[in-house]
């Protein structure tokens, strides 16, 4: 216990957090039915939770430096625990959704801790296989997170996502309160307060703009004033960040190309990779009337893909440079979007197979390689801040891609039918609408809007690859130095 205790308990918290982020994904259409949710409440039931983790995520790992790591992981744990009793118990959207969102801030504390807290408890070897682990875990969170969701959906109801948390939050925290240690960050360190705030009103508001343009349009008022909304508090982290003594994020990085193409590639690859895949969990569901574990069973040739090139990478890649691997993961998730283009009113989702695995391929190369390529763009001293930010860009670009893409879907959907039944149908109203308008028309519109949807997923690929491609160029001895994952561990930004 004493000597594997430390990974089970972070191992425990890592698997739940990551896991609600992609379990949901296939009981979008139960919820939408169960509470009469939107477009929008969908959208926000997945948003919600990912945008309060990304936000904040920067200024928990702060405050766990200040507070104590393994007190801030425990009270995150607790909060996430508590917040996912309230999700099963959500009586209407608006309820889930702030859930989620409440959910997202204690999976910030616990993410955010996760590595400090093993780089305090193991050393050398046991160390880098500690890592190794917890990378795995990481992993086959979000493989096993859309069948999971199957299973429990179908059998005892879309609120067991949730309920299900509950046991292995009390394990966890138990777990963690009798074998982790306490650790602190260097004397001295402050809590970015200001930054906080600013970045957490920036990443909202932006997310929440692009929801609100699929609805109002572009150039509605709600959706303008709230990206100046989001552009007055982007321009108030920059001020911030320049005046406290221990910022978020040294801006003086951003002058680093490398660490700037490798912030973008973050930013574009959860978005391009995943932002489409809850539509196709809707449509599987409601226009090919497929159970939730047939549709979680669908994505497998993606996960199963990323899973198995995620091995063989650590194997067969060690020395590549990152700029190859992370820029051509990129190119083929965006060449995989292009190919999961080809629906129309009468295919199957076979039809989509070798996009996704392409989309797998390619999540299989950028993921295990981003970490150490912001690593390698950064002095060591930097390292954890440097991981925590890649860590942030990566769920914004999540919250972002599932906004953005569904915009794109509804925009697409209203060339054919009126925009309260295109939202309808995104939203998983199918049955609804049967019967004013004809099964072709209904499986046509949500065709052509996924297609839309994954183009535009596609270019997103595309460019990201091609930047990262241009952008990142750190030389092979550096690349292949001794810095390892474990840096991040000790350094004030974990």
């Amino acid at each position: 216990m004493r000597t594997w205790g430390p990974l089970t308990a972070v191992c425990l918290g890592t698997f739940m957090l990551l896991l609600d982020v992609t379990v949901v994904v296939v009981a979008l259409p139960d919820i939408a039915r169960g509470l009469h949710a939107s477009l929008s409440d969908l959208q926000w039931v997945i948003d919600g939770y990912v945008l309060a983790l990304a936000a904040l995520l920067l200024g928990a790992g702060a405050a766990a430096d200040v507070l104590g790591r393994r007190r801030v992981h425990v009270a995150g744990v607790v909060v996430f625990a508590a917040a996912s009793l309230w999700c099963g118990l959500a009586a209407g959207p608006g309820m889930l959704v702030a859930a989620r969102a409440v959910q997202g801030v204690g999976a910030a504390a616990m993410l955010a801790t996760t590595l400090p807290l093993l780089g305090s408890a193991y050393q050398g070897r046991q160390r880098s296989a500690a890592l190794g682990v917890w990378g795995a875990v990481s992993g086959s969170a979000a493989a096993v997170g859309p069948v999971l969701g199957g299973l429990l959906t179908e059998g005892p109801g879309w609120r067991w996502i949730f309920f299900v948390n509950l046991p292995v939050s009390v394990a966890a925290v138990w777990l963690t309160l009798k074998v982790v240690p306490e650790t602190r960050g260097p004397r001295g360190t402050r809590i970015d307060w200001a930054g906080t705030v600013a970045f957490a009103g920036f990443a909202g508001g932006t997310t929440y703009a692009v929801v609100r343009a699929g609805s109002d349009g572009w150039t509605s008022p709600v959706t303008t004033g709230s990206f100046a909304l989001a552009a007055l508090a982007l321009v108030a982290f920059v001020l911030a960040e320049r005046r406290v003594a221990h910022p978020l994020l040294d801006l003086a990085l951003l002058r680093k190309p490398a660490f700037v193409g490798v912030m973008l590639g973050a930013l574009a690859f959860n978005g391009a990779a995943f932002g489409v895949v809850p539509y196709l969990s809707i449509w599987t569901q409601t226009l090919l009337d497929m159970s939730p574990v047939r549709g979680g069973l669908t994505l497998l040739p993606m996960t199963g893909a990323s899973v198995v090139v995620a091995i063989l990478t650590g194997k067969l890649l060690h020395g590549v440079p990152a700029r190859l691997t992370i820029g051509g993961g990129l190119l083929l998730i965006g060449s995989g979007g292009f190919c999961q283009a080809v629906l129309d009113a009468g295919t199957h989702w076979t039809v989509l197979v070798p996009g996704l695995v392409l989309v797998g391929i390619g999540v299989g190369l950028v993921a295990p390689a981003l970490a150490g390529a912001a690593l390698a763009a950064v002095p060591p001293e930097r390292a954890g801040m440097a991981s925590g930010a890649v860590n942030t860009v990566r769920q914004l670009g999540f919250a972002l891609g599932v906004a953005a893409f569904g915009t794109v879907l509804t925009s697409r959907m209203r060339d054919t039918l009126n925009h309260d039944a295109a939202h309808t149908l995104a939203s998983g109203g199918a049955g609804a609408l049967r019967g004013a308008v004809s099964e072709h028309a209904l499986r046509a519109a949500f065709a052509s809007g996924l297609d839309a949807a994954s183009v535009a997923a596609g270019v997103t690929g595309m460019i990201a690859g091609a930047l990262v491609l241009m952008l990142v160029r750190t030389p092979r001895a550096e690349a292949s130095a001794a810095r390892t994952p474990a840096e991040t561990v000790t350094a004030p930004r974990g």
